[in-house]
């Protein structure tokens, strides 16, 4: 998408959870950064950059857990890093449209499935253990050689002996069809040439008309252009279910999260222009709204506020070092509420979708100064790609959802039980897990507790402390389990569980409302309608550079 700048690979090195780096198709440049010293990384996309010069022979040695490696359409020279064939994990390695010289070095991957070095420069005999791939990916190395090729490696090219016989024209015999085979090849050549040329042009052509302009839908914090989005110095924050996100700070010093997705394409510009605009338009302490968009055909640029405080994931599962701040009773009560807050206002506010939020998690919670709670990532759903919605929206992780594809209203109200108890355990939910494994089922864990009335044992040792609350925490606890009930017709609906969650106060205190509410339902429906049928910021959107917990 054309981001550039300088890679810290110090903050990137702060992401415990970390495995992926994706980079792909920017305008990064200089030499190889030194991702090497992120030793657990499992896959690696750099393609479509403009990175070049020498990859050190060493450079691999320390990335032994390395999965997959996308390096192609760079500029590196030199030869291969033999530290590749030393790598036994390696699956996948995409090294072709470069400019890679000399021989290929001894490949020793016995889990290699996908291998492709075409279009470089490499000579010499290909290693016995990749002749198993197809030609093509070694086309466009013309000095490669061996059976596959047609050429042994120990042919060398004879000049030819001179013959004195000349032709009627004077000609040394031969010399004639040389000159023809000159003339053609300088043809072809020129031909080949002017083709490239034409083809640059458009494709520049091509280029400047689908960069355009970033639309702005919310001035709140300065008027920003895609220029002053390239020169900004970005920061890979992290890859999840919607795509990238990187951190860059504009030139009026409004630091943003830019996400970069390929997840919504269903609707066309003006579709997509007009929902990106009713979004902006939401305007809640307990909501982060987008600021502005790019569009493209095949992907899209969403950009927002960056919070500095990072997800409630995080807070609740991340650093647990020294300076590590406790989320305690309080605190988690009020993000309780906040999160009521905002979802009774998307309900009200998005009255017509099918799915108000659609991605309710931990990681989808950003806190705010004093641990105030701001939602993102709601209102997509849909926007989503169908091929792709079950594995983007956490939603799908309601039991109807999953097993059957009932997508609901009910879906909201399981995930938000979900956070709820993830809030109330600080355990970290198997169920944010794309295979389940890993984590605690706290679904189950919860209602197997409950039933066998350990309720006290559930609660995370940080807030259990609190004697006086410990009838409000099992309240809470219990409007948790009844969000998540496998049966969608036996849950709570949301209006109320916000009501309950909201009657809630700190040790029996009264809590002060922000807010006079007015709530009426458009066309006299049920604002929180349950069954009405239907269908990083985290890690997936808009997110802080502690949330990775998608990889």
């Amino acid at each position: 998408m054309g981001l550039l700048g300088e890679i810290n690979i110090d903050a990137l090195l702060e992401l415990k959870g970390l495995r992926t780096i994706s980079l792909n198709n920017n305008s990064f440049s200089g030499n190889m950064p030194e991702f090497n010293r992120i030793g657990f990384l499992k896959g690696m996309y750099l393609q479509g950059n403009k990175f070049s010069g020498d990859i050190p022979q060493e450079y691999f040695q320390r990335m032994r857990s390395l999965k997959k490696l996308w390096l192609s359409d760079n500029q590196f020279t030199g030869n291969i890093p033999s530290s590749l064939g030393e790598m036994p994990q390696l699956m996948e390695l995409h090294l072709e449209n470069n400019q890679f010289s000399g021989s290929i070095p001894k490949m020793n991957n016995p889990a290699l499935v996908k291998f492709d070095v075409s279009n470089n420069k490499l000579e010499g005999e290909v290693p016995a253990s990749l002749l198993k791939f197809n030609k093509s990916s070694f086309a466009g190395n013309s000095g490669l050689c061996g059976e596959k090729f047609g050429k042994s490696c120990e042919e060398k090219t004879e000049n030819p002996s001179p013959i004195d016989a000349k032709n009627s024209s004077g000609l040394p015999g031969g010399s004639s069809l040389q000159i023809i085979g000159f003339i053609i090849a300088s043809v072809v050549l020129v031909s080949l040439v002017v083709f490239c040329i034409v083809r640059s042009r458009r494709k520049k052509e091509e280029g400047s008309k689908n960069v355009g302009e970033l639309a702005m839908v919310n001035d709140e914090k300065g008027v920003f252009g895609l220029p002053d989005l390239m020169r900004a110095a970005a920061e890979v924050l992290g890859n999840g279910c919607f795509g990238s996100s990187y951190k860059a700070v504009m030139a009026n010093g409004v630091a943003v999260v830019v996400k970069r997705t390929r997840e919504m394409n269903v609707l066309e510009k003006d579709d997509f222009d007009a929902e990106m605009r009713k979004l902006a338009k939401l305007k809640h302490w307990n909501i982060l709204s987008p600021l502005a968009y790019h569009f493209r055909k095949d992907e899209k640029l969403v950009i927002s506020e960056y919070v500095p405080g990072g997800s409630l994931l995080f807070s609740l599962h991340g650093d647990r070092g020294p300076s590590h701040s406790e989320l305690d009773w309080p605190a988690r009560l009020k993000i309780a509420r906040g999160i009521a807050e905002g979802m009774r206002f998307l309900y009200t506010e998005l009255a017509t979708y099918d799915l108000p939020h659609g991605n309710l998690k931990s990681s989808n919670v950003l806190l705010g100064p004093d641990n105030e709670p701001m939602l993102v990532d709601y209102g997509f759903s849909h926007m989503v790609n169908p091929s792709t919605i079950s594995q983007v929206l956490f939603a799908f992780k309601a039991p109807e959802a999953a097993q059957h594809g009932q997508l609901s209203r009910s879906c909201d109200v399981y995930c938000l039980g979900v956070v709820i108890l993830e809030m109330l355990t600080g355990k970290f939910p198997s169920q944010y897990l794309s295979n389940g494994k890993g984590g605690t089922d706290v679904v189950q864990w919860v209602e197997n507790a409950i039933s066998e009335g350990r309720e006290s044992e559930l609660l995370d040792p940080e807030i259990s402390s609190s004697r006086k609350s410990l009838g409000e925490m099992q309240q809470l606890l219990h409007i948790g389990a009844e969000c998540t009930k496998s049966d969608p017709q036996q849950r709570l609906d949301m209006g109320e569980a916000i009501r309950r969650i909201k009657e809630l106060t700190p040790e029996g205190g009264h809590q002060e409302s922000r807010t006079i509410e007015v709530w009426s339902s458009p066309r006299g429906s049920p604002v929180f309608d349950n069954q009405e049928p239907g269908i990083r910021h985290g890690s997936n959107s808009f997110g802080s550079s502690r949330d990775n917990f998608d990889f």
